[in-house]
């Protein structure tokens, strides 16, 4: 299993993302996931089934400490006074007494992250939160929030189609890694030429050489949301061939500003 590293703890690379599966579906998602051999499991507050992914974990059978479980606080839940209530909240849906790693979701416009980042610290000295992390940080935030916490990771878009450079420069800068959520950029990959043409000289498949690039920059980890046995069995197959360096900079040079995922309270990117 590959692995990314970031303040000496050492993470799959390769994770199950949750968004949008719900119900029986997710739990049988990460049950069945957890039994092709992943071993980090991606989920939130604002995704609504902490309760499901808990059940996919008890149902797996796999030690819990073999799992890094990774979850996100909710708009709302970033004010001081309710991290710790809303973190206490995800322990009881996931059926655990902690969490690997606990993310502040959305940087708020309102609440100072210092303050959000102090009650997750608190977590963290009583046990309950083994490490931090940001996720739609952009990189000025990202250098503002490590003065403040020993982070762990961004979780962020990041795919061939936008380009994430800058970002990348901070995490490595800083001993972050980057986790890349939307990797396949929710299916548009497959329209890309190059791509197409790199695959076919793997005999892989599209999806398979965009997250084989992903897990082999460094300090990159890759959530890829499969809902389907056949595509969570399809994306753990990239550790079986490596990409060239000439391919490697192919992929890069499909970067362009195409981000898929930017609600009303996003942050400024560009910062």
């Amino acid at each position: 299993m590959q692995l990314v590293t970031a303040k000496g703890r050492e993470v799959p690379a390769l994770g199950l993302g949750t968004w949008q599966l719900k119900g029986d579906a997710c739990v049988e998602g990460v049950r069945h996931a957890l039994e092709l051999g992943y071993r980090h499991i991606d989920t939130a507050q604002m995704y609504g089934n902490e309760q499901q992914v808990g059940h996919g974990i008890a149902r797996s059978g796999v030690d819990r400490d073999e799992i890094f479980v990774t979850t996100k606080l909710g708009l709302r839940a970033v004010e001081p006074d309710r991290v710790g209530p809303a973190a206490e909240e995800s322990l009881r849906n996931l059926g655990t007494d902690r969490v690997d790693l606990l993310l502040i979701h959305w940087p708020s416009a309102h609440t100072p992250v210092p303050a959000t980042l102090d009650a997750m610290r608190r977590l963290q000295d009583a046990g309950k939160v083994a490490h931090l992390g940001v996720s739609n940080f952009p990189p000025s935030l990202l250098r503002a929030a490590v003065r403040e916490a020993p982070l762990i990771t961004d979780q962020v878009e990041y795919h061939p189609l936008l380009d994430q450079r800058a970002l990348l420069e901070v995490c490595r800068e800083e001993d972050l890694f980057l986790t890349a959520y939307s990797p396949l950029a929710q299916g548009r990959v497959v329209e890309e030429v190059e791509l197409k043409e790199i695959a076919n000289a793997h005999d892989k498949t599209v999806g398979q050489v965009t997250l084989r690039w992903l897990v082999q920059q460094d300090r990159v980890a890759a959530i890829p949301k499969a809902a389907s046995p056949e595509h969570r069995a399809e994306n753990r197959e990239i550790f079986d061939f490596a990409l060239t360096v000439d391919e490697m900079a192919r992929i890069s040079a499909l970067a362009r500003d195409e981000r898929l995922v930017n609600p009303s309270f996003a942050p400024d990117w560009e910062r």
